[in-house]
């Protein structure tokens, strides 16, 4: 793996329908007028291990929204027209990680949410230094997990431990299991290209506490996390 190029560009994938909560980067979130988006931009701004900034859109307003002087003045920020074939609700991931090298062709790509509002700029200080520290050798790519360690069955019964060594095991002896929460990704954009992911084959877990992973997809989400904003939000 060529690691010379040491260029980080976050990548932030935005596009302007959403079906389960309408308008939800880009209309007021609370009192923030800019909402999601605008939140987002200034943690990434204010994220010095950061060197470029690239949002990837069909939305008129997120364009006209990154042009203005406040987002303008730290540090380079791009906005890309998200090709039409991959802003419908059915397009694939997949077909968008296959896309990224055309506009991002070399150094490393950290992937992140607008719609993960309690990711702000130390936690992602913190998961580069991670990501650089291990890089090439301990790991290849990092992403964000939330660990589970608790009862976990499917329908032949329990996968994380033996009813017939212990029926009820204490769960903080359990090995935990760990949902991809797609917080955040890093990973070097020769893997994008080799391998057509976002992550490599020997990834660093970071586990994300229970308010650094909320992530906004549903309308009840996005109320959750506004009440939670003026307590737990941060820059």
């Amino acid at each position: 793996m060529n690691t010379s190029d040491k260029t980080l560009t976050a990548f932030v994938p935005c596009r302007k329908g959403s079906e389960r909560a309408p308008l939800k980067n880009t209309r007021p979130f609370a009192n923030i007028k800019d909402g999601l988006i605008g939140i987002k931009l200034r943690q990434l701004l204010a994220t010095n291990e950061i060197d470029h900034i690239l949002v990837s859109t069909d939305d008129p307003l997120i364009f006209e929204l990154c042009k203005r002087p406040e987002f303008q003045s730290h540090k380079p920020l791009t906005v890309v027209e998200r090709p039409a074939e991959l802003a419908t609700s059915d397009a694939t991931t997949d077909a968008l990680i296959k896309h990224i090298p055309a506009i991002i062709p070399n150094g490393h790509i950290m992937w992140t949410q607008v719609t993960s509002p309690f990711i702000n700029s130390t936690l992602y200080n913190a998961l580069i230094k991670t990501y650089w520290k291990g890089l090439p050798n301990e790991h290849d790519s990092l992403m964000t997990v939330t660990p589970i360690q608790n009862f976990i069955w499917n329908k032949s019964g329990p996968v994380n431990y033996d009813r017939a060594i212990e029926k009820w095991p204490r769960t903080q002896t359990l090995e935990p299991l760990y949902i991809i929460n797609n917080a955040v990704f890093i990973a070097p954009a020769e893997i994008y290209k080799k391998h057509q992911d976002k992550m490599g084959y020997n990834p660093k877990f970071h586990a994300l506490n229970n308010i650094q992973e909320l992530d906004i997809d549903w309308e009840d989400d996005f109320k959750l996390c506004e009440a939670l904003w003026p307590v737990k939000g941060k820059i």
